[in-house]
């Protein structure tokens, strides 16, 4: 059962032990949680989900200062519990009352929470600190300035390559057939063949070679192919001799084939074409719903997660749109000014972002608002002062800082490093990770340290 105590009622002065363990008022972690609105979080978690039930009553306050420091330190689950068994100073920012020694509650519950969630949540978390800190202006019509751009947060994958996952899916399809062939000894005197031993060698004689020539790549890829598509056909005639009603696989194996008949497909329509993409390319069996990006960055030409509409103003870091499939961010700059108004109750009066947003649609659009736009005029060119020139050159530098907000989200909060697996749960991890960074600047106007 989900519970939650006010702040109200957590003082340092109850703290079990407090001048045996010396607490420091002065520490962030003590600092943070006295600014936190835990009640507004709490009571917008218990309004819109439903968390579950059980014997054992949980502080809603607990489980969301828990991803707070396991997204702050970038722990594991694990660790996360581990710590804040071993830390008072943390056992007080999550309201308890007393010193624990033990764990809060299992490490599994994190992965419960993430799966109920969601980005959502975690979304009108930083609108809660925003506005908190942010009261409606009446009659402002157009304040402050929007910077836009988009990124790639990046699933931890293992990078995908052609050979490797036809091979996967082979070793996966042979797997199921061992299962099947156990429920079917009665039916089948003979395993059907895979050939596995042989699939493997050359497999691995191929995957080894340090200098790879396209025309034996294709023909052990041809081969790996074959092999998928004979267990696929051992696989279905299998479950043709089960019983109809019966579900002789977990709904784990059943998603699996699932994904390997599309990948299958997917992989024999590129090699007949002799192409490296298709639609929905399928580039993880784990992880289906990952696609790649091509983002032309040096270094990093393909991406491989999720893509971000993101947009920042005054620190504050929000994640607009969220697509497993690439888009021109573009379409992205009239939502991102919308949302900044009904979070505001005024647009911005200038939207700094770079070329790629700068369309007729999106010119058209911010001059009817009377949004300005960082975007070169189109037509004659007209002479500038040379105050309206370093005006200029100033605002499109001030740019620049939603890049290094990025930079600092991939390099110090690892969104280039998400390590859930599911969809949701992914989505769940991005939400967090941006509600994290938004109480730094949330600490910075409450002028707290963390």
């Amino acid at each position: 059962m989900i519970s939650y105590t006010s702040q109200y009622q957590t003082k340092i002065e109850e703290f079990s032990n407090l001048y045996q363990l010396k607490l420091d008022e002065n520490n962030r972690w003590i600092q943070l949680g006295s600014i936190i609105p835990w009640d507004e979080l709490v009571s917008h978690v218990q309004k819109n989900y439903n968390l579950g039930t059980g014997a054992k009553g949980i502080d809603l306050r607990q489980i969301i200062g828990s991803l707070i420091i396991k997204h702050k330190l970038n722990l594991t689950d694990e660790e996360t519990l581990q710590l804040i068994s071993e830390n008072p100073y943390m056992q007080f920012f999550l309201g308890l009352t007393q010193f624990k020694s033990d764990l809060l509650f299992s490490p599994s519950l994190f992965v419960e929470i993430r799966k109920r969630l969601g980005k959502s949540v975690f979304d009108e978390f930083v609108n809660i600190l925003i506005r908190l800190t942010h009261p409606n202006t009446e009659g402002v019509t157009h304040k402050g300035e929007l910077k836009i751009d988009a990124t790639v947060a990046d699933q931890q994958i293992r990078y995908p390559n052609d050979l490797s996952l036809v091979n996967e899916a082979r070793q996966k399809t042979e797997h199921i057939i061992d299962m099947l062939y156990e429920m079917l000894r009665d039916k089948l005197p003979v395993k059907p063949r895979t050939y596995r031993r042989i699939a493997n060698e050359k497999y691995l004689k191929e995957a080894k070679k340090k200098r790879k020539q396209k025309k034996s790549i294709r023909k052990t890829l041809r081969y790996l192919l074959n092999c998928v598509k004979r267990n696929l056909e051992h696989i279905d005639k299998m479950l043709d001799m089960l019983p109809e009603k019966s579900f002789p696989l977990d709904y784990k194996y059943q998603r699996q084939l699932w994904i390997i008949h599309t990948l299958y497909e997917q992989q024999w329509e590129m090699f007949i074409e002799h192409k490296h993409s298709c639609k929905g390319r399928i580039v993880s069996i784990s992880q289906p719903h990952v696609r790649p990006i091509v983002r032309g960055k040096q270094g990093a030409m393909v991406e491989f997660g999720s893509k971000l509409g993101l947009s920042l103003f005054e620190g504050y870091f929000s994640a607009d749109k969220l697509s497993w499939d690439a888009y021109n961010e573009a379409e992205d700059l009239i939502l991102q000014a919308e949302n900044y108004k009904k979070l505001l109750g005024y647009y911005p009066e200038l939207i700094q972002a770079d070329k790629i947003y700068t369309t007729n649609k999106n010119r058209k659009w911010c001059k009817e608002k009377g949004i300005r736009l960082t975007a070169i005029p189109k037509g004659k060119k007209v002479e500038k002062t040379a105050y309206q020139k370093r005006k200029e050159k100033k605002e499109y530098a001030r740019r620049n800082h939603i890049e290094g907000k990025i930079g600092n989200a991939k390099q110090a909060y690892n969104l280039n490093q998400i390590k859930a697996k599911l969809k949701k749960t992914s989505e769940s991890w991005i939400g967090a990770t941006i509600f994290v960074m938004n109480l730094s600047t949330f600490a910075l106007h409450m002028k707290a340290t963390f």
